[in-house]
C-alpha cells in the first residue's frame, strides 16, 4: 500500500465541515467521492483537523493509502479535475507508511480575520467578520498575548454535550503564538494563533474574549480569571466561523530522520 499525503485549500462557506456525514456536502465526503472514483478502491481520506462548518483552509492536510499506481501528481490533476472548484489540491506527495496527517502533526496555525472597514467587500461576505466599530486593537494585542504557554482552556472550549465527557477529556493545551496583527490594506486587523493542538471553538471563543476586551468589557485580568475558573460562561462569545482560516501544519522534517538514521548507520 502507498500513502499519499494531500495538501489542501478550500472555501468552507458552502460545506458543513470538513467531516464525512451521510447526505450532507462535507469537504472529506467530496474528496472521498472523487478518490474512490479515480482508485476504484475504497479509500479513506484521513485529515488533520476537523475543520467546522463554514471554516476555511489553506493549507489542510490529509492522506489516504491505496494500491494505485498512480504518481502524487496525477493524483493532484484527478482530484482538481473531478473536485468542485471551492476545493483544490496544491500539493500531493508519497510519505512513508507511518505518517499520519492527523496524528503525526507537530503544530497548527489559525487565522482569524477582522474586517474593520465601514462597508463590506461584497467579494469578502462569508470570508471576514465584519466588525466596524470601535476597538481598542493595543488592548487586544497585549490580552492576547497572555493565552500564549500551558494553560487549562476549559473556559474557551465547546461542551462535548456530555458532562461526563467534559469531566473525562483534557483540556491543557499549549499556544506557542498568539497575536494581533494589522493587515497592509489598513482595513483589517487578524488574530494569528500557532498551538500544538486546539479545542472545539476554542479559537472562535478567544477571539469572541478579545473582542470583548476590545470593546472594554473585559481586561486583561478578566482573562487570567477566565483560566483559572473554567468557567465558558464568564467567557466572550464564539465569534461566526466566516473569518476562520486554517493556515497551515507543522510535521517533523524526514530529512533530520534519515540523516539521523544515517549517522547512527555510520557508528555501527
Amino acid at each position: 500500500m502507498r500513502n499519499i499525503k494531500l495538501t489542501i485549500s478550500y472555501d468552507g462557506a458552502s460545506f458543513h465541515g470538513w467531516q464525512y456525514q451521510p447526505g450532507i456536502p462535507t469537504i472529506q465526503g467530496a474528496i472521498n467521492q472523487v478518490a474512490r472514483k479515480i482508485t476504484q478502491e475504497k479509500v479513506v481520506v484521513h485529515g488533520a483537523s476537523r475543520t467546522d462548518r463554514g471554516v476555511h483552509a489553506l493549507g489542510q492536510v490529509a492522506h489516504f493509502k491505496t494500491q494505485s499506481a498512480l504518481s502524487p501528481q496525477e493524483f493532484q490533476r484527478g482530484l482538481n479535475a473531478l473536485l468542485p472548484p471551492s476545493i483544490r489540491i496544491v500539493a500531493a506527495e508519497e510519505m512513508g507508511q507511518d505518517f499520519h496527517a492527523r496524528w503525526s502533526a507537530q503544530g497548527k496555525t489559525y487565522r482569524y480575520r477582522i474586517y474593520r472597514g465601514h462597508v463590506l467587500p461584497p467579494f469578502e461576505y462569508g470570508r471576514a467578520l465584519h466588525y466596524p466599530w470601535p476597538l481598542d486593537e493595543q488592548r487586544m494585542a497585549e490580552a492576547a498575548r497572555l493565552f500564549e504557554g500551558e494553560h487549562d482552556f476549559s473556559a474557551f472550549a465547546a461542551s462535548s454535550g456530555s458532562e461526563e465527557d467534559d469531566l473525562d477529556r483534557s483540556v491543557l493545551r499549549v499556544i506557542l503564538s498568539s497575536e494581533i496583527v494589522r493587515e497592509s490594506s489598513g482595513e483589517e486587523i487578524a488574530y494569528v494563533v500557532r498551538g500544538r493542538s486546539f479545542l472545539r471553538y476554542m479559537v472562535r471563543k478567544i477571539i469572541g474574549t478579545l473582542m470583548e476586551v476590545g470593546k472594554g468589557r473585559l481586561t486583561a485580568e478578566d482573562i487570567v480569571q477566565l483560566f483559572e475558573s473554567r468557567d465558558r460562561s464568564r467567557a466572550g462569545p464564539t465569534v461566526p466561523p466566516d473569518g476562520l482560516y486554517l493556515v497551515s501544519l507543522e510535521y517533523p522534517d524526514p530529512t533530520d530522520s534519515l540523516a539521523r538514521m544515517t549517522l547512527r548507520r555510520a557508528k555501527l
